[in-house]
């Protein structure tokens, strides 16, 4: 193996755009959704620190 260079990647061929009906739109809405709702509580969490807040146990003993 010589040193030229990185080799170029090849071209990928373009996907023709697909037709969607009324169930395949509202599932991808649906996803949409729930990835925008997941989003918005890592923020929420973040924010607050540790979840919980227990820290480190103590054992029971005295």
């Amino acid at each position: 193996m010589s040193k030229q260079g990185k080799a170029k990647p090849l071209k990928q061929a373009k996907v023709a755009e697909k037709d969607y009906d009324e169930n395949d739109l509202a599932y991808l809405q649906k996803k949409k959704d729930e990835q925008k709702a997941l989003k918005e509580l890592k923020a929420k969490a973040g924010q607050k620190g540790a979840l919980g807040g227990s820290g480190l146990k103590k054992s029971g003993k005295k």
